[in-house]
């Protein structure tokens, strides 16, 4: 019994060094909802998909840090919430939410603003407005 106990408490050790190394990143989020003017149902397969990206660089390609993307269940307004890694956030860059809604690769919806977030904690649930691809 005695031969049992170091080799139980290595056992527990190692099971939590390896739960603190498996878990996740801190996360924070962005929340809000969609919505579009038109008076229109949506179709059943229709998909949003909402980003949040840093638009730092203006010569280059925004940098994607989360995405909610699925199957639209309901009508507008459809709230969304974009969960993020705080530690991938730099204070002097600059973030955006944008959203779309597409059907079957279709584009039907677009945001067409600039809908700015700090990521500082500070950010008010967002309303994103969608207009309509023509």
């Amino acid at each position: 019994m005695n031969r049992l106990l170091p080799l139980l408490a290595t056992s527990l050790l190692t099971a939590g060094l390896l739960s603190a190394c498996t878990s996740q990143a801190p996360t924070a989020s962005v929340t809000g909802e969609v919505f579009y003017l038109q008076r229109m149902s949506l179709p059943p397969q229709a998909v949003l998909s909402v980003t949040l990206q840093d638009v730092s660089l203006a010569d280059a390609p925004a940098i994607e840090l989360a995405r909610q993307q699925g199957t639209v269940s309901g009508q507008v307004p459809l709230p969304f919430r974009l969960d993020y890694n705080p530690q991938q956030v730099d204070p002097h860059h600059r973030y955006s939410v944008s959203a779309r809604i597409e059907q079957e690769g279709r584009l039907l919806f677009i945001s067409t603003q600039h809908y700015s977030v700090k990521l500082d904690g500070s950010d008010q649930p967002l309303r994103i407005k969608l207009d309509p691809i023509r």
